[in-house]
């Protein structure tokens, strides 16, 4: 939650705004939600064994003294109904606002950290707080899950929530923030207060209030209570108001460039409005040696399990793809990897054996007549993406990254799309950002949209990150989102 004060003093020299905020000037109403629902959770295994117990006088003691210690259990059961709703996509504010999408989406949760508990309770039957108690944590925690996302739904596109924040400049550049953050979830950590025309702005103007800084920015930001000041000005050699954006730097305002704005807002790099030196100075691009030796293990951990938990499947898959037409079980397709060394990607092949009779390449459609029956159906399940895990193992590919393209259309799109080729300074993965974030794409427009979310896991890819993505790819596999 966020107070902001202004402490006034006889004359506008005394004035500063203080804010108040959590992690670093914002508030991570996510991060906030999780705790809450964690504390849900526990407080539902807490009223499970309250009834259970009910005729013991003291009913926590009489549980331990039954089962073993409250709080190891009660975090590992905290924890899988975490992990289960960060799978199913919960954890997002971008979409699915409506409640009964979200009651849905939470019944499938529970339902899952229910099986995991149930799979972990027998391997670790130290852990287990027995049947019935499970049961009735499961009933009151998802009555309480539903109470709070009830509220949260309610309460987090209320103005106390948001920054307030101010935009010097009214051209082609500020305008690009209604262009790209124009959906109501886009705009739930912020307000935009108003614009101010700069010099040199084009002819453009955004919709939203137009202010004038007759009287000064520090001013007018003082008497609008503005937390953030986004510089989006068209022609900065003309009026940069270097001076008055240090005040109000100094005076507790943040000042942010427009692509750093746009790109903490929508998790993605705007190629359209970057620069070479953007890329250059800001922060990012963890290439050391923890960082590598992190994800080669994060890589080789994850396939290794998914080749073991997923080997059913696909040897399903195998006899069925067989059956259909007789022909080759998998498909080896050339992609361009790291620095862009080209390398077979292994798949299941989901089309006829004939798809490109004539030796070009060709984007996939949207219900694509190539696509078998067998293969229409490993699609919308991603099972045809199973063989990659071997690529992995190999080093060609990482788990979590860009998705490889063919070198004919990195060769076309290079020339077309700015800093395409940037996106080869990581290894290539089975899933990535762009993929939790974006439709399938299968056009030189697409390409672009998802570079831009490519180029911002290349600046920011980390452990953490890997693990987001990957928990985030089971709701993709689940809900079909994406698939052709």
């Amino acid at each position: 939650m966020a107070v902001s004060t202004t402490h006034q003093a006889a004359d506008l020299g005394a004035q500063r705004i203080v804010t108040l905020r959590v992690f670093d000037g914002n508030i991570h109403r996510l991060g906030l939600l999780a705790l809450c629902e964690a504390a849900v959770a526990i407080v539902g295994l807490y009223a499970a064994i309250f009834i259970r117990f009910a005729g013991s006088s003291a009913t926590l003691a009489a549980f331990e003294a039954s089962r073993g210690p409250f709080w190891p259990r009660a975090l590992t059961i905290a924890g899988a109904f975490m992990v289960a709703l960060a799978a199913l996509g919960l954890y997002q504010l971008r979409h699915r606002t409506r409640f009964t999408a979200v009651f849905v989406r939470l019944l499938i949760a529970m339902a899952v950290a229910q099986v995991a508990l149930g799979l972990l309770f027998y391997a670790a039957p130290t852990l287990d707080v027995g049947r019935g108690v499970m049961g009735l944590t499961g009933a009151f925690t998802l009555a309480g899950l539903a109470i709070t996302r009830f509220a949260f739904l309610r309460m987090v596109d209320e103005e106390f929530f948001k920054r307030r924040v101010l935009v010097w400049g009214a051209g082609a550049r500020a305008r690009a923030i209604g262009k790209r953050l124009r959906r109501r979830t886009d705009q739930r950590g912020f307000r935009i207060v108003g614009y101010v025309r700069a010099p040199g702005d084009g002819g453009d103007v955004p919709k939203g209030p137009m202010f004038r800084a007759n009287t000064g920015l520090v001013r007018l930001a003082l008497r609008n209570r503005i937390e953030e000041i986004v510089v989006a000005m068209d022609d900065r050699r003309g009026g940069f108001p270097t001076a008055e954006l240090l005040e109000c730097r100094l005076r507790g305002i943040k000042v942010t460039d427009i692509l750093t704005f746009l790109e903490r807002e929508s998790g993605r790099v705007s190629v359209e409005l970057m620069h070479p030196s953007w890329l250059i100075f800001s922060s990012g691009f963890r290439c050391d040696f923890l960082r590598l030796a992190t994800k080669r293990g994060f890589d080789v951990l994850v396939s290794l399990a998914i080749l073991i938990a997923a080997a059913p499947v696909a040897l399903a898959a195998a006899a069925a793809i067989w059956l259909e037409d007789r022909g080759p079980i998998l498909y080896r397709q050339l992609r361009t990897g790291q620095n862009g060394r080209s390398f077979r990607m292994i798949k299941f092949r989901s089309m006829r054996v004939n798809a490109e009779s004539d030796g070009r390449a060709v984007w996939a459609k949207l219900d694509d007549p190539r696509v078998t029956r067998v293969g229409a159906w490993i699609r919308r399940l991603r099972i045809d993406e199973l063989p990659q895990v071997v690529n992995v193992l190999l080093g060609h590919m990482s788990f979590v990254g860009p998705r490889p393209e063919r070198p004919e259309f990195v060769a076309q799109l290079a020339n077309k799309v700015p800093f395409y080729e940037e996106r080869h300074f990581v290894k290539p993965g089975v899933t990535g950002w762009a993929q939790v974030r974006y439709s399938y794409g299968a056009s030189e427009k697409d390409a672009q949209e998802k570079l831009e979310y490519d180029l911002y896991y290349v600046k920011h890819h980390s452990l953490a990150l890997d693990l987001i993505v990957l928990l985030q790819t089971v709701e993709i596999v689940l809900f079909r989102i994406g698939s052709r």
